[in-house]
């Protein structure tokens, strides 16, 4: 049976404590269980519950105390308050305190499984939310994967087939190209959708910061660890998590790393206790691993666990008949339908050789819209990096053996100096000619002789 959700019961009669155990582990739940309210109290340093159900009458530390402490040290953490002599005075303090609910003994079982149901049920949604709020703020460079080039449709006939299963995908390529993209896809056509998909960038993080981000603290475990903290990997359990720049990851987790990938477990920052978890590991790297490898950075081991599945993202200067899709979908999201770019400009477009990759061409894209009033982009509407490293005017070539040929060349220079003349004359035939000294019949032969519209 699939584990519902982690609850604590803390009870001091026996008889009770054991039917709340065993109704609950029924349900699904796993349970852990406490008689008084300070070894509940040692039991929530060290682990972390989805609910904490607790008296309220007990020794040396009574259910208000336990339920101070679970909110000081995990606030996620719903609590249930049940009592035998409740007062409106005792409810209102323990929703005051942040209890989610509270129950008067004696209670029927269909009440308590209803109740437990709810709270789990509003604390998955309140982690989801949270995952959403984090996506949210984090822009996303595309929205769908676009592309009509072979490598492009056979990257759409492989992710399907590899989405259904739970092995470990290693996506490589330059950055820019869309990596996240592919692992979001991945896991929204896989048996997992329903469930968390987990991003992290292992660059961004220190070292220690990024251990506690993956696999969760205790409370104290360092200076301002000031209460137990869920890791990513719990909350992907029995969903996804993407490891991105996974190269960066340093040595000293690594190890941990390859132990969840073999075992499911690991252990909080701090912790004593091994955790199980069930997550789809999907790594991105720029970089190449073995080259990694070699220098000492990267355990050889750890490589071969998340490359099961190798999937690689061409960069787009090697797929230039996708740029007009790409362009379109661009323009549809920061301007208008009406919004085009000239052929002109297409043509240097397909020519730039995009370092930063499909990133790169959408940042294009929206500068350009932003910054241009033309309904049709004209070449001077482009970055000049981009004019200037897609102009057809160049150093002149070395003559090798085999020679040059001289009139393409000619033929290249002349076409270049045309589309420059009409990008600084706003497309004017007339003038674009008079800043070359042609006259306007020349310059319209030699507009038709290039197929220049």
């Amino acid at each position: 049976m699939e584990n519902k959700g982690r609850i604590l019961i803390v009870e001091d009669e026996k008889s009770m404590r054991e039917v709340l155990k065993i109704l609950l582990e029924e349900e699904g739940y796993e349970t852990a269980s406490a008689p008084e309210g300070l070894e509940a109290i040692e039991k929530l340093q060290q682990d972390i519950f989805d609910i904490v159900i607790t008296d309220i009458n007990m020794p040396k530390a009574d259910g208000f105390e336990v339920l101070r402490k679970v909110k000081e040290m995990s606030p996620s953490t719903m609590v249930i308050m049940i009592t035998a002599f409740g007062t409106a005075e005792s409810t209102i303090e323990a929703m005051k305190l942040g209890a989610y609910d509270y129950i008067h003994k004696p209670f029927k079982i269909d009440e308590i499984r209803l109740i437990v149901g709810k709270a789990i049920e509003k604390k998955r949604l309140s982690e989801e939310l949270d995952l959403l709020r984090e996506k949210i703020g984090t822009r996303y460079r595309l929205e769908n994967i676009i592309g009509k080039s072979p490598k492009m449709q056979e990257l759409f006939r492989l992710i399907p087939k590899i989405a259904q299963s739970s092995s470990t995908v290693l996506i490589t390529g330059e950055s820019g190209c869309g990596k996240e993209l592919v692992a979001a896809a991945m896991h929204n056509l896989s048996p997992r959708k329903q469930r968390n998909f987990v991003t992290i960038n292992c660059a961004t993080f220190p070292e220690g910061l990024l251990e506690s981000e993956l696999f969760g603290h205790v409370r104290g475990a360092f200076t301002g660890a000031v209460y137990n903290k869920e890791g990513l990997f719990e909350i992907a359990d029995k969903g996804t998590i993407f490891l991105d720049e996974i190269a960066e990851m340093p040595s000293s987790l690594q190890s941990k790393l390859l132990r969840v990938i073999e075992n499911g477990t690991f252990r909080r920052v701090g912790g004593i206790t091994d955790i199980r978890v069930d997550a789809r590991v999907l790594s991105a790297t720029n970089k190449s691993l073995p080259d990694v490898i070699a220098a000492g950075s990267f355990r050889e081991d750890l490589f071969y666990r998340l490359n099961v599945i190798p999937l690689h993202l061409p960069p787009l200067r090697e797929r230039t008949e996708d740029i007009p899709l790409l362009l379109e979908h661009f323009l549809r999201k920061y301007a208008s339908d009406t919004r085009r770019f000239s052929p002109e400009a297409l043509r240097l477009l397909i020519k730039y050789p995009w370092k930063g990759n499909v990133r790169e061409l959408e940042n294009m894209v929206e500068r350009t819209v932003l910054l241009s009033d033309r309904e049709v982009i004209i070449p001077d509407d482009l970055p000049d990096e981009v004019f200037r490293a897609a102009s057809p005017v160049s150093p002149l070539p070395d003559i090798g053996d085999a020679g040059v040929e001289l009139e393409k060349i000619m033929e290249e220079i002349e076409k270049g100096y045309l589309l420059k003349s009409l990008s600084i004359a706003n497309g004017v035939k007339m003038d674009a000619a008079k800043l070359l000294n042609l006259s306007f019949r020349s310059f319209r032969h030699r507009l038709h002789k290039y197929g220049i519209k």
